[in-house]
């Protein structure tokens, strides 16, 4: 049985190995031969190690071939008696081929990522969630098929403790802490009632102003961008968001809508903070009806759609410092009635027969 920190350096070693030398014999050393693997869209899932070779690396590894990993987060922990390894980077690689039908560039393309690993009890990948910024790619490749984005597109940047690599001891106390303050922040958030308020100045002054560090960092995927402040994160997503989507449900709240949680498995799959971060996630932890117009440049479609959603955290000077928000965006527009990856398909087939 691995220690956390043991599954960490381990895991760590392993998938950078991995996108290194691209080595087939490498997945089996990593994955159990059944594994679930769960993608953004139009990876979405794969089951068995054969359809995660054929169905995701094997196209991947084509499109780029120098293709490099570069963690800058990587978390252990343990949520529901299994453990689990979560990290935030992106692949750098040059754009040879064509991927998942976006066209090649020739040139350095960046895949930003936030994963989540299950293990089993001999450390291998039994559950893997990964949630690539695949519209960024499309961004970087000249197809940007939605309004601007309110904050800043671009690579995210690194914690500014200089210390996202967790693979050192940490103390267990301490990621409770994390977690809790974590938790707390969430509950802040949902407390917000959204019918009764939707202003600037009602978010700024919320619950959740006490949680978050005045230098506040919070990086959203393409399509969102990154915002910096209270009043930028407000600005720039928060608010757009919740116009959007009212009094959605996220978190602990699922647990109120039992028949809607099984039907979508909603709620927290991971939840653990491992020193001064943590970070949870959901397949999906969001639900909501798209009943307000303007997130992302979009009229409300009026549709019932979940979220997949990863958050990682930074917590510094007694507060939350950073946090990294990867989503699947591709997936949420899809529920909400714009297919990105047809709408490309048609803007580069025209572009070809003209």
């Amino acid at each position: 049985m691995s220690s956390p920190l043991e599954n960490k350096r381990r895991l760590y070693g392993l998938l950078y190995e991995l996108m290194s030398k691209k080595d087939e014999k490498l997945l089996s050393s990593l994955y159990r031969e059944d594994v679930h693997w769960r993608g953004s869209h139009p990876l979405n899932e794969k089951r068995g190690l054969p359809e995660v070779l054929s169905g995701v690396y094997a196209g991947l590894w084509r499109s780029f071939p120098d293709l490099e990993r570069r963690d800058m987060i990587v978390l252990g922990g343990t949520t529901g008696g299994r453990d689990y390894v979560a990290c935030v980077g992106c692949y750098s690689g040059t754009f040879c081929h064509s991927w998942l039908t976006i066209p090649p560039t020739g040139k350095t393309t960046s895949i930003r990522y936030g994963e989540v690993y299950a293990l089993d009890s001999e450390g291998r990948i039994v559950q893997s969630s990964c949630l690539w910024d695949i519209l960024d790619v499309m961004r970087q490749s000249g197809f940007c098929p939605l309004a601007l984005s309110l904050g800043s597109e671009g690579v995210w940047y690194g914690p500014i403790t200089g210390d996202g690599l967790v693979l050192y001891e940490t103390d267990e106390e301490e990621g409770r802490e994390s977690l809790r303050q974590t938790l707390g922040m969430h509950e802040a958030l949902a407390s917000h009632d959204d019918e009764k308020s939707m202003t600037v100045e009602s978010f700024l002054d919320s619950a959740q102003k006490a949680y978050w560090h005045e230098h506040m960092m919070w990086y959203g995927p393409s399509g969102i961008g990154t915002t910096r402040g209270l009043e930028g994160f407000v600005r720039g997503h928060q608010l757009p968001f919740r116009k959007a989507f009212p009094n959605r449900l996220g978190g602990k709240q699922w647990d109120s809508v039992a028949e809607k949680k099984e039907k979508y498995g909603g709620g927290h799959y991971v939840s653990f903070g491992d020193g001064h971060y943590s970070v949870t996630g959901g397949w999906p932890s969001v639900l909501a009806e798209h009943k307000g117009g303007g997130f992302m440049g979009l009229p409300p479609s009026g549709r019932e759609v979940t979220m997949r959603v990863m958050d990682f955290y930074l917590h510094h000077e007694g507060k939350i410092r950073e946090n990294w928000v990867p989503l699947d965006v591709l997936d949420l527009l899809l529920q909400m009635g714009v297919d990105v990856m047809e709408r490309m398909g048609e803007v580069f087939d025209v572009g070809r027969r003209g």
